[in-house]
């Protein structure tokens, strides 16, 4: 969830442009969206600040187009290993279990790890249960017109 918008919000992005994104993006909008997780590692690389609680983003679709307007209600950085089921629940995908959450995830990130890899100039990084996981909680602020 990273990038500017005319200076003034942040953009929010989630998943790859295609399928993924707009179901997040139904999610969102529906209500069943309320939390996210993201790797540390991509945002200190994009040298993009963190969230912080009461801040806002506009989300886009696989076009770019703002979609909705979030604001950021709890950041926080774990470990892989501690998130929970809280987290995987509100993620908005029908996670029933930590187990499934994480699989999903896993697979997502390691999907990354090739270009993660390259920008850090490391071939051996990998995900493990020690990497550290941003944990976003918002709530939508209302769905723009498109």
């Amino acid at each position: 969830m990273t990038g500017n918008l005319g200076g003034e919000l942040r953009t929010a992005e989630f998943g790859f442009p295609g399928e993924l994104r707009d179901k997040l993006i139904a999610a969102i909008l529906s209500g069943e969206k309320t939390a996210t997780t993201s790797l540390v590692v991509e945002w200190e690389l994009d040298r993009d600040p963190l969230p912080s609680r009461g801040e806002s983003f506009s989300v886009v679709d696989s076009t770019d187009t703002p979609v909705a307007l979030i604001e950021v209600l709890d950041v926080r950085v774990v470990r892989l290993v501690d998130v929970g089921i809280a987290v995987a629940r509100r993620e908005g995908e029908g996670f029933k279990s930590v187990h499934e959450w994480r699989v999903a995830h896993e697979e997502f990130w390691n999907g990354c790890a090739p270009e993660l890899r390259r920008r850090l100039d490391d071939a051996s990084w990998t995900l493990t249960d020690e990497t550290p996981i941003l944990i976003q909680h918002f709530r939508l602020v209302r769905a723009l017109e498109t």
